[in-house]
């Protein structure tokens, strides 16, 4: 991987510190964890335009020009969906990084909000929101919309 640009770093390093305010969390203690996070998202916004969550897999193209089925796209087609942008649905909606990016201040993926059965989960167990009126921004419209009879789910793309 190249290193990205002094710029992306900057920015993804500003709007991480911003969104880990706003959403009540912190960085990982182990700073390596956060520089390598932070590192992956500043190599997409410079190749793709967009902070891609860089802990996910990405499929390739196969020798025809298609790509697998599966939950994830690859990365060219991924960054045209809102998903798995920093901060992606997951966070946004459960408050839940699986990059270990916006975390407690022990180093804990925040699980509370996760649907039973969730690999988060299962691995970490349950971890409650010391801050939980902060964040979910996206989960608390849709609790809203789900409890006015509104559809369930995340918004069409």
């Amino acid at each position: 991987m190249e290193q990205p640009s002094q710029a992306s770093i900057e920015k993804m390093w500003a709007y991480a510190r911003k969104f880990a305010e706003k959403s009540g969390t912190h960085f990982h203690p182990d700073r390596y964890i956060t520089e390598g996070v932070i590192l992956g998202l500043a190599a997409n916004l410079d190749q793709y335009g967009r902070p891609l969550c860089p802990c996910n897999f990405y499929p390739s193209k196969d020798e025809n020009g298609n790509w697998p089925e599966g939950l994830y796209l690859p990365k060219e087609e991924e960054v045209k969906r809102r998903t798995w942008i920093c901060a992606c649905d997951e966070m946004q909606i459960y408050k839940y990084c699986h990059c270990l990016l916006f975390v407690t201040e022990e180093g804990l993926p925040i699980t509370e909000y996760l649907p039973e059965g969730h690999e988060g989960r299962e691995i970490y167990g349950l971890v409650k929101d010391p801050t939980p009126d902060k964040g979910r921004a996206l989960g608390r419209v849709l609790e809203r919309q789900k409890g006015e009879g509104g559809h369930e789910g995340p918004a069409p793309e």
